[in-house]
């Protein structure tokens, strides 16, 4: 099993930073795209940036410039630096992971349970 615990949400100011985090921890043999979404009150899920095993990243447009996304392989963690923040980046986010639980298994898709962001303005 792979359990995906994220931290680092809370309440900001409008401007204000906050980092995120999200550990893989259980049988993770290999871990290739890691992401985080958000989802806000009554609206989709979104992804919000991704980062290959290679550190290629891609972002949504609303949050280009603001936020980064990282990764420490060796500790199987992702992190999501927001800076800027603003009262629409208000949802609850959610780390993804494409984990390879065993080497030559099959490659699954996990998710954290959600942290929530909230900015006021």
């Amino acid at each position: 099993q792979v359990q995906l615990v994220e931290s680092g949400g809370g309440l900001v100011q409008a401007g204000g930073s906050l980092r995120l985090s999200c550990a893989a921890s259980g049988s993770t043999f290999s871990i290739n795209d890691m992401g985080w979404y958000r989802q806000a009150p009554g609206k989709q899920r979104e992804s919000v940036a991704r980062i290959s095993s290679g550190g290629s990243t891609n972002y949504a447009d609303s949050v280009k410039g603001r936020f980064t996304i990282s990764r420490d392989n060796a500790k199987n963690t992702v992190y999501l630096q927001m800076n800027s923040l603003k009262p629409e980046d208000t949802a609850v986010y959610y780390c993804n992971m494409w984990v390879q639980v065993r080497f030559g298994g099959s490659w699954s898709d996990y998710w954290g349970l959600g942290t929530q962001v909230t900015v006021s303005s």
